[in-house]
């Protein structure tokens, strides 16, 4: 081997450990060139290009060798780093309440195919992850990319290790059923290649909004949502899910918000789950929910387009309050440096945002000192782009023992 091979070979040996975090900033859009990569890895020049011709190899990014230059920028530009669009994808998919959803998704959280939505979810899980399976593997006949992996959203807590649901309350499915044995089951079965994971809907959220949407650069990070049914928290720490000693924390849907509120499933009464989802705005609108649409699409609606009537307005700031007030004690014990809002919330916060933060900022101890941003979540499909995440993060961590 000559000299030159050698060195080459050094470099790419001293950068090997590198692949997975180089991956991942070029992943989260951190690393647009291998400039910002050098600076993020800590490591020469010539080891970050290394780096980057192994990761283009393996099909995973593209490197940009002749980019052109910026207006007014002097010397030569450097290389451009993007995922590569037509490297592998992971199967993602989401049950809620009222149905679900299968999408490939590829690097950067780029949707690549979905399947048309199904708009029930039967009794039995196995039928169902069934049917979401089968609807990915017709995906992947249909556009022949290469899957390494799926990812599945629950509107449950999820038991660890035993991936287990143990809550799906507006599922009619049993508590503690094991979707992700059956989940990894139905994958293997199909011949979908790579690993199965499965989570909680907000939790992926969460991680989809903190790597590729309204969390960036946040250290601690709370999500908060109402989607179909119910309403959901996560914390992010430092680009990590904080999910508890059993993957249950952050179920800031039973905090109690009205102590005379409406009976919640839990036992308990005015639990932020039943005080401040799509159900409860329409039924302080006066409004009968139909069954044309879900209930999430008629209450967006109905906020949207109708928000200067009374009714629907006093309906709005009803639920403001009470998602204030679960905030506002969030805060109090969380401290977190960002609040993300999902599903409906996102829409309340929109249309009124000065009374949300009002309201958090007045009972909160960490809002009167200053203010916590709460801003609404960006990403379309945030818990399928997070269950995507779950099946990706094996890549992430190592490239090479996955890939090769």
């Amino acid at each position: 081997m000559n000299g030159k091979a050698t060195t080459t070979r050094t470099r790419l040996d001293r950068g090997r450990s590198a692949l997975g975090p180089a991956l991942e900033l070029v992943h989260t859009g951190r690393a647009p060139t291998r400039a910002v990569l050098t600076a993020e890895l800590g490591v020469t020049r010539a080891t970050a290009g290394a780096v980057a011709a192994e990761l283009e190899a393996l099909g995973l990014i593209r490197v940009d060798s002749r980019p052109g230059a910026a207006a007014g920028s002097q010397g030569r530009p450097s290389h451009r780093l993007a995922v590569d669009e037509s490297g592998p994808v992971v199967l993602a998919a989401q049950i809620h309440a009222d149905g679900f959803r299968a999408s490939l998704i590829g690097l950067g959280g780029r949707t690549v195919a979905t399947a048309p939505g199904c708009t029930t979810v039967q009794a039995d899980p196995a039928q169902v992850l069934g049917e979401v399976v089968a609807a990915g593997a017709q995906l992947l006949r249909e556009t022949g990319r290469r899957c390494v992996g799926a990812g599945l959203a629950v509107p449950s807590a999820v038991a660890e290790p035993e991936g287990t649901a143990l809550n799906p309350l507006h599922l009619a499915w049993q508590p503690g059923a094991p979707v992700r044995g059956i989940f990894a089951e139905q994958v293997a079965e199909a011949g979908i290649a790579g690993p199965a994971f499965t989570g909680n809907d907000v939790n992926l959220a969460a991680l989809a909004e903190h790597r590729h949407g309204a969390g960036r650069g946040a250290q601690h990070l709370l999500c908060v949502a109402t989607g179909h049914r119910g309403v959901g928290g996560a914390l992010v720490l430092d680009g990590r899910l904080h999910s508890g000693s059993a993957g249950l924390a952050l179920e800031v849907g039973h905090l109690t918000v009205n102590p005379e509120g409406r009976p919640c499933h839990c036992g308990s009464r005015g639990c932020l789950d039943v005080e401040a989802d799509p159900l409860a705005f329409l039924t302080a609108a006066g409004r009968d929910p139909g069954p044309e649409v879900s209930l999430l699409q008629q209450a967006r609606d109905m906020l949207r387009g109708e928000f200067g009537e009374p009714a629907v307005r006093s309906a709005a700031e009803r639920l403001i309050d009470r998602l204030g007030l679960g905030l506002a004690g969030l805060v109090n014990i969380l401290n977190p440096d960002r609040i993300i809002l999902g599903g409906l919330h996102r829409e309340l916060l929109q249309a009124d945002p000065d009374r949300l933060r009002a309201v958090v900022a007045d009972r909160s101890l960490w809002g009167r000192s200053g203010g916590v941003p709460i801003l609404p979540c960006t990403l379309d499909h945030n818990s399928l782009v997070g269950a995507a995440e779950l099946a990706w993060q094996p890549i992430l961590d190592d490239p090479l023992t996955v890939l090769v």
